[in-house]
């Protein structure tokens, strides 16, 4: 079908748009979803391989709504880098279109949203919009749910499956879901209530195979095709590499562990430092060091990534900061890093894609046990080979290793076709926060309209109304009646003052509780990095340090005491080593080197952050909590400032100042300075300490506040 036939069918604009960008005909799945209503109105659900298209079918959706029917179109998906990456395509090809992304605070309703056209989201910030009563809900027109078969996903997949049943019965958006096959999506479509479109197009052919004794072993149409691996190592990533430097492609390594993926990349990196022209070394030189300098100090993660890219090779897992990243998906993209070894979280983000996806591991640990990776993700991870515009095919091979034969894999993965997926929703942690806010938002207010709800889901479609269900609701109610979040009335049931506030922050109800608990036995900085450690949204804690077991006794009597106090079972958490993540963050406000931090926990720069974002986070909920139960903040708030800044107590003073954080404050110090009013007293010396530029900004605040 070819975009000159739309004419009349959808606005100039959009044709216009996809013209500019060498847009002239339509792939077969964006052919069958404008054929199955795209453009009239209908839920379209499409189930096709990555980079067949479906972004432009998501597209032409939301232009339609914001120029056709002067609605919003709102893009959800489960990923930040995900969000981002449409975010920035659709700005580029709309600038006339006003477009605004929101993923940060989730306790905000944004109603600064309400001004723009075209919203991207995160699934948890789209959920946190209802909570706080956005105003702009009922003018969306369109809906995209990118990346639905997350609904199989057991940490992210309950939150999207209630947003798009509570959008469902709350709005009239048209909803266009994008997923990559599975097993069920004709299930999917029926409770969507949408036209089902599969395809296995792809623009860029795939073949499948196998790893095993220097060959690979490729299975069409019944056939089975040994092709021997260019190269000389024994070892099976190694030649795999070798074979796709010779072809000069670029080759992406899935690995079940962060420590796996570092060890990969060093191994792989005198195959990749060959490989590279005196051009790429010089510009790969710099590139390693804005990732040896993303922190003021850097880590000997950041010097290990640093050498590696320099080499032409980088690790990619989610210990790295955010910047650093960057840098390496980009210099992947402009072909100066010849291979990445990543964790399979990789496969689930940005869209980049490389000639050849390895798997390596097809099993991983999962805290009790190893267990196998499914199809459907193992399929996700091969969506990764060939690159549109650049390749002809792509390669998706997996290693056998020893204990597993070259049919079993092959029947496993390749030959068996893609899995269904079922929906996590009928667990109490999952359905604690979500019931809070279904009462605290006035949207259900008895356990039938809860039930009938719940009906509606993916779950309520599998497995329809059930005994279990009903059981774990009265659960969840009875809990929260018990912590006086809701209050049960004649007709319904009532959100607290408290309880709503619960909502609204977006933490677990037995996190809320825990704290409001812990408030009165948090004595000092570590009782209280304790009191926000030991919760669900500090998981995974980092292990449990033998300082820590020993200074634990004294701790392990306040949660007695609220234990005993309560007598409520907090057994689902894990004390001790959350007492330990509460040590690490100890250290960080007591100014303790990065190295030495990440060091002593065995953890990582990205982890690190990570732990302190959500501490952050953590203490501004216990802040919002005792507020309302008359609590003193003093001491939280300190806290607070203190994780921001990486500072003593003695450094809170200086850090009010823009521009003064954790280095130049204990400077200042060090060098008699120990407050605002001494900078005021010692001008001349604070000066030279600051050096011009940020002194003269330091001192325009004083000037300010004077």
């Amino acid at each position: 079908m070819e975009l000159s036939s739309l004419k009349g069918k959808i606005s100039n604009e959009i044709i216009e748009s996809l013209a500019a960008r060498g847009f002239k005909s339509f792939t077969p799945p964006q052919e069958l979803s404008i054929a199955s209503g795209l453009l009239e109105g209908n839920n379209v659900i499409v189930a096709a391989p990555t980079a067949s298209g479906e972004t432009l079918i998501g597209e032409l959706a939301a232009v339609r709504s914001i120029l056709m029917n002067g609605k919003k179109a709102v893009y959800i998906a489960p990923m930040r880098a995900l969000v981002t990456e449409k975010f920035e395509e659709f700005k580029s090809a709309y600038p006339y279109l006003k477009s605004a992304i929101s993923m940060g605070d989730l306790d905000s309703g944004d109603q600064w949203l309400s001004e723009y056209d075209m919203l991207f989201v995160s699934t948890e910030k789209m959920d946190s919009l209802i909570r706080h009563g956005a105003n702009w809900l009922p003018n969306i027109g369109c809906i995209i749910f990118d990346e639905v078969h997350m609904l199989g996903d057991l940490s992210r997949g309950p939150t999207l499956e209630l947003l798009i049943t509570k959008l469902m019965k709350t709005t009239d958006a048209q909803i266009i879901a994008l997923s990559a096959t599975i097993g069920n999506s004709d299930e999917l479509a029926d409770w969507l209530g949408a036209k089902l479109v599969v395809s296995d197009f792809r623009p860029v052919k795939l073949m499948k195979g196998i790893v095993s004794d220097g060959a690979a072993y490729y299975y069409e149409g019944g056939k089975e095709t040994r092709m021997l691996l260019n190269g000389s190592s024994q070892i099976r990533e190694i030649r795999v590499l070798q074979d796709t430097l010779k072809m000069k492609k670029q080759l992406l390594t899935f690995y079940s562990t962060k420590r796996n993926a570092e060890a990969g990349a060093v191994k792989l990196s005198q195959n990749t430092e060959k490989a590279l022209s005196q051009e790429e070394k010089s510009k790969l030189d710099k590139i390693g060091e804005k990732v040896l300098n993303t922190l003021e100090k850097p880590t000997a993660q950041c010097v290990k990534l640093s050498n590696l890219v320099k080499k032409g090779i980088a690790f990619h897992h989610s210990g790295l900061l955010n910047a650093q990243r960057g840098y390496i998906e980009n210099a992947f993209k402009d072909n100066l890093i010849k291979a990445i070894c990543a964790t399979t979280t990789l496969g689930l983000g940005v869209n980049l894609p490389a000639h050849t996806v390895l798997v390596r591991d097809v099993s991983r640990h999962n805290g009790i046990n190893s267990e196998r990776l499914g199809a459907n993700e193992i399929m996700q991870l091969f969506g990764r080979a060939g690159r549109p515009k650049y390749d002809t095919e792509g390669r998706a091979l997996i290693t056998a290793p020893s204990n597993y034969s070259v049919g079993d894999l092959y029947n496993r993965y390749i030959k068996s076709g893609p899995e269904p997926i079922d929906s996590g929703l009928g667990v109490a942690p999952v359905l604690r926060m979500h019931v809070l806010s279904f009462i605290a938002e006035n949207f259900l207010g008895t356990e039938h309209e809860i039930m009938e709800f719940l009906s509606k889901t993916f779950y309520g479609y599998q497995y329809g109304s059930n005994a279990h269900m009903k059981n774990v609701v009265s659960s969840v109610l009875r809990d929260l009646v018990d912590w006086e979040f809701v209050v049960r009335g004649e007709s319904k049931y009532d959100a607290t003052k408290l309880g709503k506030r619960v909502s609204e922050l977006y933490i677990d109800p037995m996190s809320a509780k825990w704290i409001l608990d812990s408030l009165a036995y948090a004595e000092d900085a570590l009782g209280t990095l304790y009191m926000i450690s030991n919760t669900v949204e500090m998981r995974p804690y980092v292990k449990p340090t033998e300082e820590a077991e020993a200074e634990f006794v004294m701790y392990r009597k306040m949660s007695s005491a609220i234990y005993e106090n309560e007598s409520m079972d907090y057994g689902y958490y894990d004390p001790l080593s959350a007492f330990s993540t509460a040590m690490m963050l100890r250290e960080w406000i007591d100014e303790t080197d990065e190295n030495d931090i990440i060091k002593k926990y065995r953890t990582t720069p990205g982890v690190l952050y990570i732990k302190l974002s959500n501490a952050d986070w953590l203490v501004y909920a216990a802040i919002e909590i005792a507020k309302i139960v008359h609590k003193s903040i003093r001491r939280l708030v300190e806290t607070r400032v203190r994780i921001r800044y990486g500072i003593k107590e003695e450094l809170l003073d200086l850090v009010r100042l823009e521009q003064i954080g954790r280095v130049r404050a204990r400077r200042l110090y060090s060098n008699g300075i120990k407050s605002v009013q001494d900078i005021r007293n010692n001008a001349d010396l604070a000066r030279s300490l600051l050096g011009g530029e940020v002194a003269k900004r330091v001192f325009m605040q004083l000037d300010t506040n004077a």
